[in-house]
């Protein structure tokens, strides 16, 4: 009867984790379902960014300087109107497929215009 139960416990500790791997992880609001972006700045110059934005070929599709915004890319606030400039980059990407630089939306998004 011992053994009985020690393998019945057995089998229940092992059903446990085969039912938790079938779970999808959350997805955040601002993750960008295809493309994505890079923010490059400079410690000694903390007012100025280029960001660089991507389609899932790897290829760079859009591409802004800012100068005078420091930007908090730990806020969701922020990588939300990322997520908006890369989507709309996307879309002009494969109209025309060409590279666009400093069109001035991603400063606008950030400045609410």
């Amino acid at each position: 009867m011992k053994r009985f139960l020690y393998v019945l416990i057995v089998l229940a500790m092992a059903h446990v984790p085969a039912v938790a791997q079938h779970e999808q992880p959350m997805v955040p609001s601002w993750a960008p379902s295809s493309g994505y972006w890079v923010a490059e700045s400079n410690v000694n110059q903390p007012k100025q960014y280029t960001i660089y934005f991507y389609n899932d070929d790897h290829v760079l599709i859009y591409k802004e300087k800012i100068e005078g915004v420091k930007l908090n890319l730990n806020l969701a606030r922020v990588k939300k109107r990322l997520k908006k400039v890369l989507d709309k980059s996307l879309v002009a990407w494969q109209k025309h497929r060409q590279l666009k630089e400093n069109e001035g939306l991603v400063i606008n998004l950030l400045q609410g215009k």
